[in-house]
C-alpha cells in the first residue's frame, strides 16, 4: 500500500534533476570558503532576495537561532507571536544559545500588529530586561499557512527601526507566501534585517536553509554557524540540490496550494470536522476534529492504518500539508479514506483517555 504522506512538506524527496546535480556537483572545503557550488548558491540567493549576502546552513532552526545570536546580547528579550515556530518548536534555543528570553504576543491568525508588539517592547529602565529583537513568521505554520501582509511587515519594521530594534523573518515557507500573494520574495523580505528561508520544505531539497542579510551581518552569522557546529566541508553536493530548489521549484508551488484548497473544501463537507476553507491560502490545512468524538491521536492512527499520514497539533486538531510528492489524485484518495474513517467513527463512537498530541516541528 502506497502511503499518502500529508504530515509535512519536509517529507519531500529530491527530484531526479536534484539527484543528478548532486552527483555531478563540483565541491571544495566550505570552511575555507572554497566550495564553488555553495558559493554559487549563496550568490544566487542574494540576487533573488536582493540582499547583500547569504549563508547556507543545515537547518531552518539553526538559521533562526544564528540570527537571534547575532542580533542580541544575553539578558535581552525577543518578541515573538505566541504560536510561532521559533517559540514552540526550537527547543528553547534562544535561551540556551543566546541567553535571551522570549516575550510572546498574540496575533490574529498568527499575525500581530504594531500596537500589540509596541505594548510588549520593554520600557527603557535599567531594572527591566530590554527588548533586543522582534521576530515574525511568513507563512505562519501553526496558524494554517497564513500570509503576513506586506503592509503589516513594513509598518512593524519601520516602527521597530525607529526604536533601534532589528526585525528577523522566519521565512521557512516564504516562497509559498510569495506565490500566493503574487509578489516576489525580494519584496516580502525587503523590510527585514535578516531572513531565514528553507530549501527543504516545499522546494523539495533534501537538506538546507539560507540566511540573508547585510554583508556584515552574514560575516557574523558565519562565525556563529561555526560555533554551533555548522561548519561544513564538501557540502556542494547539497548546495547543488539547493540551487535547483531555489531556481526551479517555486514555479510549481501554486499546485500545492490548489491541492490544499481541494482538501479543505472536501474536509469542510464532512461531519465532525470544522475548518474554514476560505482561510486556506497556501499548503497547510488545520482541522478541528472534536466533533468526531475522537482525539487527534486516535484519528491519526486510524488514518495511518488506511495509508494516510497526517499530523496532530493538539488533542483536537490535526494538520495536513500538501507538497511535491502528493498529487491531486492522492488528495482525492485521502478524502475518500477520511470519509470512510469518519463513517467508522459514527458507527463505533468512543473517546480515548489519551490526550497527547504529538505536534510536528515544521
Amino acid at each position: 500500500m502506497r502511503l499518502i504522506d500529508l504530515r509535512s512538506d519536509t517529507v519531500t524527496r529530491p527530484t531526479p534533476e536534484m539527484r543528478e546535480a548532486m552527483a555531478r556537483a563540483e565541491v571544495g572545503d566550505d570552511v575555507y570558503l572554497e566550495d564553488p557550488t555553495v558559493n554559487r548558491l549563496q550568490e544566487r540567493a542574494a540576487e533573488i532576495f536582493q540582499k547583500e549576502a547569504a549563508l547556507f546552513v543545515p537547518s531552518g532552526t539553526m538559521g533562526n537561532q544564528i540570527c537571534v545570536k547575532v542580533h542580541t546580547r544575553p539578558g535581552q528579550e525577543v518578541i515573538l507571536e505566541e504560536k510561532s515556530h521559533m517559540y514552540n518548536f526550537e527547543m528553547a534555543a534562544m535561551a540556551v544559545i543566546s541567553g535571551t528570553l522570549p516575550r510572546v504576543v498574540r496575533g490574529r491568525d498568527g499575525i500581530p500588529d504594531w500596537p500589540t508588539i509596541e505594548a510588549a517592547v520593554s520600557p527603557s529602565v535599567y531594572y527591566r530586561a530590554q527588548t533586543g529583537l522582534i521576530c515574525l513568521e511568513n507563512t505562519h505554520n501553526l496558524a494554517g499557512g497564513t500570509i503576513l501582509p506586506l503592509e503589516t511587515a513594513h509598518e512593524i519594521c519601520a516602527r521597530a527601526h525607529e526604536r533601534g530594534l532589528p526585525v528577523h523573518l522566519d521565512g521557512a515557507r516564504l516562497f509559498n507566501a510569495a506565490v500566493a500573494c503574487g509578489r516576489s520574495v525580494a519584496e516580502l523580505a525587503r523590510p527585514f534585517d535578516s531572513v531565514m528561508v528553507c530549501l527543504s520544505k516545499g522546494l523539495g531539497a533534501p537538506v538546507g536553509s539560507l540566511i540573508l542579510g547585510s554583508r556584515a551581518f552574514i560575516e557574523e552569522a558565519r562565525v556563529v554557524r561555526k560555533m554551533l557546529g555548522g561548519g561544513m566541508r564538501q557540502v556542494g553536493v547539497l548546495a547543488a540540490a539547493g540551487l535547483i530548489a531555489l531556481e526551479k521549484m517555486p514555479a510549481r508551488l501554486a499546485e500545492d496550494h490548489e491541492n490544499a484548497r481541494v482538501l479543505a473544501r472536501g474536509l469542510a463537507e464532512l461531519p465532525g470536522l470544522a475548518l474554514d476553507p476560505e482561510k486556506v491560502h497556501t499548503n497547510i490545512v488545520i482541522v478541528d476534529i472534536a466533533g468526531t468524538g475522537w482525539t487527534a491521536s486516535e484519528f491519526v492512527e486510524r488514518l495511518k492504518v488506511h495509508g494516510v499520514l497526517v499530523g496532530s497539533l493538539s488533542p483536537t486538531t490535526i494538520r495536513l500539508v500538501t507538497h511535491y510528492d502528493v498529487s491531486r489524485e492522492d488528495c482525492q484518495r485521502a478524502l475518500q479514506i477520511i470519509r470512510d474513517v469518519l463513517r467508522e467513527a459514527r458507527e463505533h463512537p468512543r473517546r480515548s483517555e489519551d490526550h497527547r498530541g504529538a505536534a510536528p516541528g515544521s
